[in-house]
C-alpha cells in the first residue's frame, strides 16, 4: 500500500526537519539523564519520577517516526509554481466574509501544516477545498457548521 504524500511548504518542510533535529539531539538526552536519574533513586516499582520519564521517552520516539515518515513522504510546494492566478497550494489570500464585512488572510497548506488560529489552513479542510481553483472577485458559498457562509476572494499572492 502507497504511503500517502504531506504536502509542505518549503518553511513547513525546515520547521519539521528543525524538529526532529531537536528531538534526536537534545530531547532523547535529556530524557535519558531524567531516566538515569529516577534509577539512581532505587526501587522503580514505585518511582513516579522513572515511569514520567519513561513514558515521555516513548512520546519522544514515537513523534520521531511521525516526523521521519513525513518527511520521507513529503511534497514540497514550489513557490515559483503558485499562481497568482487561481488559489492554489500555497497560495496567501485575503477572503472578505460578507456576512460580518470583514477582510481575513489565510495560507492555503498541506493538513500536516495547518494551523487555522494563525491564519494556515489545509487544503482537504471544508474551506480550503473550496477555495482551490478560484481567482480575484469569485463569490463562493461555503457550507459550515453554523450555515451557509459567503466569501469574495479580494487577492492571491504567493
Amino acid at each position: 500500500m502507497a504511503e500517502k504524500k504531506v504536502v509542505l511548504t518549503y518553511d513547513g518542510l525546515k520547521k519539521l526537519e528543525e524538529e526532529l533535529e531537536n528531538l534526536k539531539t537534545v530531547k532523547r538526552k535529556e530524557v535519558a539523564e531524567k531516566i538515569k536519574e529516577a534509577r539512581g533513586q532505587g526501587d522503580l516499582s514505585e518511582n513516579a519520577e522513572y515511569d514520567a520519564a519513561k513514558e515521555e521517552q516513548a512520546e519522544i520516539e514515537a513523534r520521531i517516526v511521525v516526523l521521519e515518515k513525513m518527511l520521507r513522504n513529503a511534497e514540497v510546494i514550489d513557490d515559483e509554481e503558485v499562481s497568482n492566478e487561481v488559489v492554489s497550494l500555497g497560495s496567501t489570500i485575503e477572503l472578505h466574509d460578507i456576512e460580518f464585512d470583514e477582510v481575513m488572510t489565510y495560507t492555503i497548506v498541506g493538513s500536516a501544516e495547518a494551523d487555522p488560529m494563525n491564519g494556515r489552513i489545509s487544503n482537504e479542510s471544508p474551506v480550503g477545498m473550496a477555495l482551490l481553483g478560484h481567482s480575484t472577485g469569485e463569490r463562493i458559498s461555503i457550507e459550515t457548521p453554523d450555515g451557509e457562509a459567503v466569501f469574495e476572494i479580494v487577492s492571491i499572492k504567493r
